[in-house]
């Protein structure tokens, strides 16, 4: 092995010898052999190093390769950036700036262009990408970052020849190399095993060298160009790889590369012919891959129709299968290749090898390169139908996929390539050949229609091709391409293709078929239909848009005329293959029929864009009743489906009725369906189409004047849905307009109004639900308005609403009120509803909006809209309306529902009357008001009508009906009326019994009369079909006829209905007789509201206003109308059953008023009881202000219900949480809250808040004191203190424990651990987890005594003391000790161990009282934070009802007076008394005690308190503050003078000592302030200083208003503590103020200004001090510990002294207001623990530590990383935002729950999981509510979902 200096010396050499200077030399023969040498693949991974350090040195020709590189980089000519990117990459897309859908930007370019206010938003990679900007193909220049503005190349010197000279001559051998390595490694699979392990082995090894590849295409512009001639030059390749030559190493890999090529199925066609007459070898060829037929790229007609296939190939089924004259090549599609160059070769191992990733960045790194963009591109070509069977094959077919398309995005998004491969390699050939290749490996025989002798073949939806969606970068890359005009044009233009396209849509025809099950439930649900659905969006329908967006103007006229003519072609194919004739087969549906929508939907072009007439493009009309049977089956189906006559298939089969009329599928299913059956309706006769309908939906029977009838395909129970089910659908037909002449803007209006009347929706999902057309070229939506404009014009934006303890709202848009009054449509809203309740709801929000306001009370019925005007080519679907069917079914309903039949319901009423009323509006010409001529008498339907017009056949009065019945009716028994005899009955049509009317018989004289006129046709046999087809027979009773009187008319029948509605009789009186205004025809409106009495009358003033006659006869009806007497048919029997039906109903009706007002009370309850903010409606109960006379208070346990005081031995307990708590250890001192870093070099300090400074200071005085006194000088707690909370709730605590015994058994999943002690409150159903005992007696302790206290200070001093020396005696063991005990026991088990231990020794009892009395402070401490964190507001607050201090404070005594403090180290001692053997004590010691000037104020005041017996007296505790206040005060002074400079001590030391001889000096700070400065300087105390800085506030002189202010806000925090405690143990209320009298007020408050005292004379701090002994002797006494201190560390002294302690409140860390700023620092930050990019980055938002969420690298003893956090940071409760969602969550102990987003769109919602990728921005109040309920520790009962997180996040 050569070392480095030898590898550069030959490098160098052999440059110079091969330069271009030099003559011919044995250089390059040498420089070969070396390479051979060098590069060959035997050796492992050393060699490989080896090898990569030669190349690297040979091509910087013995130069530094980092000094190579950059020469290099300088000839960049580089305008595009190209970076490429793989999965899970966060990328940038501009819909702005893109030309192409697929544009994509990397951040960095995104960043650096100019994007502001356009349409982007930001998304993770699914497949891999690369960046587009630079390319002007992909997008507009506009949005091209900095770097990449176009340059123009004259600015880029030309590369000097000799630089990449040694390039040109190493490359070709190192990719060879390459390759020989993967012709190596390959082995074909053996029997189908996967080899994968092989594979990866070789790509491991491969590794180095690809990466250096992939070195080489970033060193820019001209190396890449070195690389594209290396990979593209045929010669090399044919010099180094063809095997020829003496190197028997090569001819090896020559072979196995061969066998790779055969074992793929592929040929080479060398291998065969020596004549090399390619064609013919490979139109011969046997290896046909996989069995394929000979001749197979197409089966449907081709161009020569009549060459039969004489080969016999396996067809598949019996197609007949046809030759295609050039199907020689498109064999050659499939089975041959032939490498010409190293990049053709590479690919094809890329292939092989399943895509991997490396090679594929590499392979796309150089794309750059405009020629190797061409080349590659035609290379990917070329092995298009390769990749399709590697793919299928493949096991990681969704890996793979997302490979392929990261590759052929890029190629084939660029319409300029996109059409020169089309032209030169024939791309649309070989992409559809592929997919049709690919999916006929998975068809099976079709079932539909005609089981036995169907000759139709499907795809299987089991399969796994389909299941896996393993087609689709195969069709994704086919809808890519067609997006491009050149290319789409190409396509529509070709006939062959067109086929060979019909023939592969034809494959999902009729796919994925459902047969009803009549007997038992399915097993299996079968899911496939998931698959076929996908397949039929993605495969057919996806690439129809992409066609149809290129047919928009005449000029493309002749594209549609192809698409529509082939498509007819492949539908009557179909229509043979399955031999239908004229009958559906029952009982079955298919979901699925892309031939009829690719009609469909080109026809709907064709007339709305083309100007293209419909009746050239329809075919004759036996083929238009063939199309139609089809999707009305579906439609039929969809009814049956919601009538539960499926059930039996399970829930699937409701999920295929969903998925059809979903957004995302609806306009490429239902909607072209529905617009066929528009097409044929206007078409065909319109007697055969309505019967046609009625007999789809299987309800012929039901339409018969008897009151009983025989149904033989339909259960009674059944036919009232399904007769809705037809008349909806009829109302449908009739007046959806979407294809039929609406705008697309009126379109997206009518989408959009539909959407929003079900529900208020935000922005997104609405997005989500307009259907657009998928194909991704067309933009959100044609139109000129854009989405966001109509948006604006029909909805109002909601902001979203922040009710603490609401739910988090987002914002949404809810209609405007003219929407509502004037757009409202049910028939939309029912067409797009997926769920039925939404037709409800929808009709809900209607009725509320017209209550409101006033339009309209009652119940309203759908409102009916005038609807847009027909397109001209569509006028004959009106006919419908206009025909004798139509008429007699209406005629008949409203016979039937004013005869009260059973199983009909209002809304068939209201179908019925919207039918008459459109009949109304688009009646034809006005017909002559004389009598209609008898001419039309030969028409006369069996008598029932005279003609077709709605407007005669209105008026027409029909007289008897002759019906057929079952013998059991009761019309049976009645005779005819004598009055006619039966002549009487043909005399004159008016007097004519209309015959019995049979839908069935009609259709099929109809369609007998059609098939006869088609006589080209007549050879056909029409199948004789037998009418009561699927009736068992013997089922029915015998029918017989009775003829039944009716006496009415349509008019008559509706008068009475009017009377029947309104419940009076004569109650329709027409309007016109007193106003013949109404008459004149006016503009009438557009839009009614009422209910059904309003439509009747509506009805009748149009039938009214369209001709004479029907007014006159309205007027007549209405004189003479009686109360309707229905005919005596309903038997005593059946009114007793509807009676009994109806009470049943009503009974029903009652029970589901009663529970929903139970649930709305519940509700009410729910919400007042979980109120927890605002105070007014909090039902706790307020401890502090139980009634002033009653001595003993009284509990209700809300358990047993039963009330009394709390006794020793039955205690009654408050319901409480106990929480750790690091709340208050996060306030800092300064007032600037700290920022979220959002770069390197911002940072957190954690050194400045409470907790660490707290801390710091405790250890110092551990350094120096006796443990045992440190601990009783500061408190602890400021982290992980425990928090005591309750709901305010009682209850007795033995009921407690049989409630927790009931939890215990009960196995509901809580979202709590029984285990842990948690339960939640029986009453107001809040976390909890401990009972606190409440104290026997009175709630507040009110000292009687109070009154007549005349005692003087030195008294109460006394007594303090004896009480504190009484020995805490272990109380008796009662009940409600025990219950102290084990609730003392929980208080500690709240917090973590180190949050208890800090005393030297571990487990000494000074730690327990050190921790008791900081429990009581914690609380204190956090009410006060709750208050704002001072006490102006007075009152009662909300934290005041949730804090149990005195119940705490009871507990906590009881426990402290177990610990008697030594009388000697008593610091009461040292307040109220002199010592005078001081100094022998101190002597005696080790350490020396805490000095009082060092102590905690607050913490002494806790300890003198809690070791006294409770009750306290008021005077005992007033008396305690006096003498701690006196400390107070002096340690305000003491920290003062270490403030001052030198000067102003000595200025403040002589102006006092004047004054020392006044009265009352021991009340004059000043004095005081002299005495303290000439004590400590004795004690040398200051001389400390002059070594040091000078002090902050040197500078600033101190007037004696600023020092008195200074001394008020030192001793404020005490007095706002003490005022609280007063306020909880003794009642009494505090008082509100403003702030600068805060002082004054608690200091009055507190009993510490004498009584004398007024405001109005200048106010000194000083005047509320009461000294116990002489001032001046005390305060020596305290500085003089002080100097015994100094003496021994003189340097300590000032670092001890008290600060001012000031604390602002807690505040969790100011972010960012773009939420792109916080996303673009963290999600590639590495993680400081494991330094790697975390795959779900967290951060916590209370301190900023950057956190790996459920990282296991970060894992501790089973702890991960953020719940650890949780505990560390905030004792249990963590807050953390996680990145790459933009969701907060929050920890809590042992739950964790999903908060919500702070940051929201421009449309007010959230984005989880940034899925949308929109700019996101802060949501002030949402954050505010969060750190609200951080602060109040009110997670717990705010949040509902809580769960546990096992310490997994």
């Amino acid at each position: 092995m050569a070392g480095a200096q030898e590898k550069r010396a030959t490098a160098a050499r052999l440059k110079a010898a091969l330069g271009p200077a030099a003559e011919e030399s044995g250089a390059a023969g040498e420089l070969r052999a070396l390479l051979e040498r060098v590069l060959s693949p035997a050796g492992g991974g050393e060699a490989a190093a080896e090898a990569l350090a030669w190349c690297r040195c040979l091509l910087a020709g013995g130069e530094p390769w980092d000094g190579f590189v950059q020469a290099v980089r300088a000839y960049d000519p580089a305008t595009l950036c190209g970076l490429v990117w793989t999965a899970n990459f966060v990328a940038y897309r501009c819909r702005t700036c893109g030309i192409s859908p697929c544009m994509s930007l990397c951040a960095e370019c995104f960043h650096q262009g100019e994007h502001a206010g356009h349409d982007y938003n930001m998304f993770r990679s699914q497949a891999g990408g690369a960046c587009d900007c630079g390319d002007g193909n992909v997008m507009r220049e506009a949005g091209f970052c900095k770097r990449h503005r176009i340059k123009s190349s004259s600015e880029v010197p030309s590369v000097p020849k000799d630089l990449l000279i040694m390039s040109e001559l190493v490359l070709p051998q190192f990719i060879f190399c390459l390759i020989q390595y993967l012709r190596e490694g390959y082995n074909e699979p053996v029997l189908d095993l996967p080899s994968e392990k092989d594979l990866n082995k070789v790509l491991q090894i491969l590794e180095p060298h690809i990466s250096f590849l992939e070195e080489l295409t970033k060193m820019g512009g001209a190396m890449r160009s070195v690389l594209t001639q290396v990979l593209t030059n045929q010669q090399f390749y044919k010099d180094l790889s063809s095997g020829g030559g003496e190197n028997a190493c090569a001819k090896k890999s020559h072979e196995k590369y061969l066998t790779a090529l055969k074992g793929s199925g592929l040929t080479f066609p060398e291998d065969k012919l020596v004549s090399g007459v390619q064609e013919q070898a490979a139109g011969a060829s046997t290896s046909v891959a996989q069995g394929f037929a000979g001749a197979t790229s197409a089966s449907g007609q081709g161009d020569s129709s009549d060459e039969e296939d004489q080969d016999g190939g396996p067809g598949v089924g019996k197609r007949k299968r046809v030759k295609l004259s050039s199907s020689t090549k498109d064999q050659s599609i499939m089975d041959v290749l032939k490498h010409k160059c190293f990049l053709e070769e590479l690919l094809f191992w890329t292939i092989k090898y399943e895509f991997p990733q490396k090679m594929v960045t590499f392979l796309l790194n150089m794309l750059p390169d405009q020629d190797y963009k061409i080349a590659f591109t035609k290379t990917f070509v070329q092995h298009y139908a390769f990749i399709m069977k590697t793919l299928k094959k493949s096991h990681e077919s969704d890996t793979m996929s997302n490979r392929i398309v990261h590759i052929s995005v890029q190629l084939f998004s660029n319409e300029e390539l996109a059409r020169q491969v089309t032209e030169e390699c024939q791309l649309l050939d070989i992409m559809v050949t592929v997919l049709l290749y690919m999916m006929e490996s998975c068809l099976i025989k079709s079932e539909l229609q005609d089981e036995e002798n169907s000759l139709h073949v499907v795809v299987n939806c089991g399969e796994a091709l389909l299941k896996n969606n393993t087609y689709w970068p195969l069709v994704s890359d086919f809808i890519n391409i067609l997006s491009h005009q050149s290319v789409a044009k190409k396509f529509l233009e070709d006939h062959r293709l067109l086929v060979t396209w019909m023939n592969f849509v034809s494959f999902f025809q009729g796919m994925n078929l459902n047969k009803r099950e009549l007997n038992e439930h399915v097993e299996f649900e079968s899911q496939t239909y998931y698959a076929a659905f996908a397949a039929e969006l993605e495969a057919c329908a996806q690439p129809m848009w992409g066609l149809l967006s290129h047919c928009k103007v005449r000029e493309t006229q002749e594209y549609t005329r192809n698409v529509v003519r082939y498509c007819l072609e492949a539908l009557q194919d179909w229509f043979d293959a399955i031999n239908f004739v004229d009958e559906p087969t029952p009982n079955q549906v298919t979901f699925h029929l892309p031939l009829h929508r690719y009609y469909a939907m080109f026809l709907s072009k064709a007339v709305k864009c083309q100007e293209l007439d419909l009746d050239s493009l329809l075919p004759d009309q036996e083929m238009l009743m063939k199309l139609m049977v089809h999707p009305l089956q579906i439609q039929a189906s969809l009814s049956e489906i919601h009538s539960n006559m499926w059930v039996r298939n399970g829930l699937q089969i409701k999920g295929q009725a969903m998925t059809y009329v979903q957004s995302h599928f609806c306009n490429s299913m239902i909607d072209p369906d529905i617009y066929l059956l528009q097409v044929c309706a206007s078409r065909l006769d319109p007697d055969y189409f309505i019967s046609s309908v009625f007999e789809r939906f299987k309800v012929v029977d039901l339409l018969t004047m008897a009151s009983q009838h025989q149904n033989t395909v339909l259960d009674s129970e059944h036919e009232r849905s399904m007769l809705e089910g037809a008349l909806t659908f009829l109302v449908i037909l009739l007046s959806l307009r979407l294809h039929l002449g609406m705008t697309d803007d009126e379109i997206l209006r009518a989408e959009m109004v539909a959407q929003l009347c079900m529900n208020d929706r935000t922005h997104s999902s609405l997005l989500d639900l307009i259907p657009e057309n998928p194909n991704p070229k067309s933009g959100i939506i044609p139109g000129s308005l854009s989405f966001e404009s109509m948006l604006s014009a029909v909805a109002d934006f909601k902001a979203p609403v922040f009710e603490p303890g609401g739910s988090m709202q987002q914002g949404m848009y809810t209609p405007k009120a003219e929407v509502w009054d004037k757009e409202f449509d049910p028939v939309m809203v029912i067409l797009r509803t997926v769920y039925r309740r939404d037709v409800q709801s929808a009709m809900d929000r209607y009725t509320a909006f017209l209550k409101q306001s006033g339009k309209f009370h009652g119940n309203p019925w759908p409102p009916y809209k005038k609807r847009t005007h027909l397109h001209p080519s569509y006028k004959g679907l009106m006919r419908l309306l206009h025909c004798k069917t139509l008429h007699i079914v209406l005629f008949t309903l409203l016979y039937k529902i004013l005869m009260d039949h059973q199983n009909l319901s209002e809304h068939v009423l209201c179908m019925v009357l919207y039918l008459i009323e459109l009949g109304l509006e688009n009646s034809s010409e006005q017909e002559s008001d004389e009598e209609d001529s008898i001419g039309g008498q030969e028409h006369c339907h069996d008598s029932w009508f005279p003609g077709s017009n709605l407007v005669c056949n209105m008026r027409h009065f029909i007289n008897y009906v002759r019906v057929r019945v079952p013998e059991t009716a009761p019309e049976v028994r009645r005779e005819p009326p004598a009055s006619t005899s039966s002549e009487g009955i043909a005399t004159s049509q008016n007097s004519g019994t209309a015959q019995v009317f049979s839908l069935v018989a009609e259709r099929r004289k109809k369609f007998q009369e059609i098939i006869n006129r088609n006589t080209s046709e007549a050879s056909q046999v029409v199948r004789p079909k037998n009418t009561m087809k699927w009736s068992a027979p013997g089922a029915t009773p015998q029918l017989t006829t009775a003829i039944l009187e009716i006496k009415e008319s349509i008019l008559s029948l509706l008068v009475k209905l009017h009377h029947k509605l309104s419940g009076k009789q004569n109650s329709y009186y027409p309007p016109w007789l007193d106003d013949m205004e109404t008459l004149i025809q006016r503009e009438n409106p557009t839009y009614f509201h009422g209910d059904g009495m309003t439509a009747v009358e509506r009805i009748l003033l149009k039938a009214a206003l369209q001709s004479r006659l029907n007014k006159r006869i309205i007027e007549e009806i209405c004189r003479k109308v009686t109360p309707p007497v229905p005919p005596k048919k309903i038997s005593p029997a059946e009114k007793k059953t509807l009676d009994k039906e109806e009470r049943r109903q009503k009974a029903r009706e009652r029970q589901q008023k009663l529970l929903a007002e139970f649930a709305s009370r519940q509700k009410s309850f729910m919400e007042t009881a979980m109120d927890v903010e605002s105070p007014d409606v909090d039902i706790a109960m307020e401890i502090a202000t139980s009634e002033q006379h009653i001595s003993e208070a009284v509990y209700d346990c809300v358990i047993c219900g039963q009330s009394g005081p709390s006794t020793e031995d039955r205690p009654a307990g408050l319901v409480v949480l106990l929480q750790a708590s690091s709340v208050l250890g996060q306030c800092c001192s300064s007032t600037e809250p700290k920022k979220l870093p959002t770069s390197e070099k911002e940072q957190i300090y954690p050194w400045d808040t409470c907790s660490a400074v707290y801390e710091a200071r405790l250890a110092t005085l551990q350094q120096f004191f006796k443990d045992s006194s440190c601990l009783q000088s500061v408190s602890i707690g400021w982290e992980g203190g425990v928090y005591v909370q309750t709901c305010g709730h009682t209850l007795h605590i033995d009921c407690h424990k049989s409630y927790m015994e009931s939890l215990r058994n009960d196995q509901v999943l809580q979202g709590f651990s029984v285990d842990k002690g948690e339960f939640t409150c029986p009453l107001c159903r809040q976390f909890a987890n401990s009972v606190l005992p409440c104290y026997p007696g009175n709630n507040v302790e009110r000292s009687l005594r109070h009154c007549h206290s005349n005692k003087n200070m030195q008294d109460h001093i006394k007594e303090v003391e004896e009480l504190q020396e009484q020995l805490g005696t272990f109380p008796s063991e009662t009940n409600l000790s025990k219950e102290m005990e084990s609730v003392m026991k929980d208080i500690k088990s709240t917090t973590q161990k180190k949050y208890t231990d800090y005393s030297k020794c571990p487990g000494s009892p000074d730690n327990d009282f050190l921790f008791m009395y900081s429990v009581a402070r914690t609380n204190l401490e956090l009410e006060l934070v709750h208050r704002g964190g001072n006490l102006c507001l007075g009152g009662a607050s909300t934290a005041g009802k949730r804090s149990c201090l005195h119940q705490l404070f009871h507990v906590l005594a009881m426990h402290m007076r177990l610990y008697s403090i030594d009388s000697a180290y008593n610091p009461w001692k040292k307040l109220t008394q002199l010592m005078h053997d001081q100094n022998l004590q101190m002597c005696s010691e080790d350490q020396q005690e805490v000095p009082m000037l060092y102590r905690d104020v607050s913490s002494l005041l806790l300890i003198q308190i809690l070791t006294m017996p409770q009750p306290l007296h008021k005077e005992h505790f007033t008396c305690i503050i006096k003498v701690l206040f006196t400390l107070l005060y002096i340690q305000a002074l003491v920290a003062l003078s270490a403030k001052c400079s030198s000067e102003d001590r000595v200025t403040w030391a002589n102006s006092g000592a004047l004054k020392k001889n006044n009265p009352n000096a021991d009340k004059s700070w000043e004095v005081l302030l002299s005495h303290v400065i000439s004590e400590l300087s004795k004690a040398k105390i200051f001389e400390q200083e002059e070594a040091e800085d000078l002090p902050m506030d040197s500078t600033s002189g101190w007037c004696p208003h600023s020092i008195d202010t200074y001394l008020q806000q030192f001793c404020l925090p005490f007095l706002r503590i003490t005022s609280l405690l007063q306020h909880h143990l003794f009642g009494g209320e505090l008082p509100s103020c403003q702030e600068d009298e805060e002082f004054t007020v608690l200091a009055s408050c507190l009993g510490l200004l004498p009584s004398s005292f007024q405001s109005t004379h200048q106010f000194s701090s000083a005047s509320c001090l009461d000294w116990p002994v002489p001032a001046f002797d005390v305060v020596s006494q305290w500085c003089s510990e002080l100097a015994l201190f100094a003496e021994k560390h003189p340097t300590k002294v000032k670092m001890l002294i008290i600060q001012e302690p000031k604390w602002d409140l807690p505040r969790l860390l100011q972010l960012p207001e773009n939420y792109n700023t916080i996303f673009q620092y963290y999600h590639r930050k590495s993680c400081s623990v494991c330094s790697k990019v975390p795959k779900d980055p967290a951060v916590c938002l209370v301190c900023g530590t950057f956190v790996c969420l459920k990282g296991l690298c970060c894992k501790q003893q089973s702890y991960c990383e953020c719940v650890l956090h949780s505990q560390n940071c905030g004792a249990g409760t963590g807050i953390f935002l996680l990145i790459n969602a933009s969701l907060i969550i929050i920890i809590r102990g042992h739950r964790f729950c999903l908060w919500g987003s702070v940051y929201l769109d421009a449309h007010g919602e959230e984005d989880r999981d940034l899925r949308r990728g929109k700019p996101l921005y802060i949501c002030k109040e949402r954050y505010k509510v969060l750190e609200q309920q951080w602060v109040s520790h009110t997670f717990d009962h705010i949040n509902k979902r809580w769960g546990p997180h096992y310490n997994g996040l």
